[in-house]
């Protein structure tokens, strides 16, 4: 039998075919999304059964068991680390309470009329006592 150019161009034309119609198919019977869709109560059922098959074999707890093992060198270096970041935030919100109670006690200081030589900072010292006793509306605020 001789086949010629034109019979074995049209087999592996419907071979192909064949292969492609076959291989949709596979995809449409694997194609999960579409399964639930299609069956919803019975996925949901299979979920259940699966989640309580996991539960029986404990493997959340060996693997709870597994990740302290493996993390109990790692917690002294991130105390460590944490204490660090800590210390600078607390440092850095003290530098800025006390730098806008400067700020605060200058105006305060301005408003009620006290020199701005003979002032003092809320962080340093001062030779100069205001009497805020004093200082209320309709008063004059006396240095000491």
């Amino acid at each position: 039998m001789d086949e010629t150019t034109a019979d074995v161009k049209r087999d592996i034309e419907l071979t192909r075919t064949r292969i492609s119609d076959t291989l949709e198919q596979l995809e449409n019977k694997f194609n999960v999304a579409q399964i639930i869709r299609d069956n919803p109560w019975s996925a949901l059922a299979l979920a259940v059964g699966a989640g309580v098959v996991l539960s029986g074999t404990r493997a959340d707890v060996k693997a709870a068991a597994a990740t302290v093992v493996a993390t109990k060198g790692a917690t002294g270096r991130v105390a460590g680390v944490l204490d660090d970041i800590v210390a600078q935030v607390v440092e850095g919100l003290h530098g800025a309470v006390e730098n806008r109670l400067d700020v605060l006690a200058g105006e305060v200081k301005r408003v009620i009329g006290v020199p701005a030589h003979g002032s003092r900072s809320v962080a340093g010292a001062s030779s100069t006592h205001v009497d805020v006793a004093t200082a209320l509306p309709g008063g004059a605020a006396r240095a000491d």
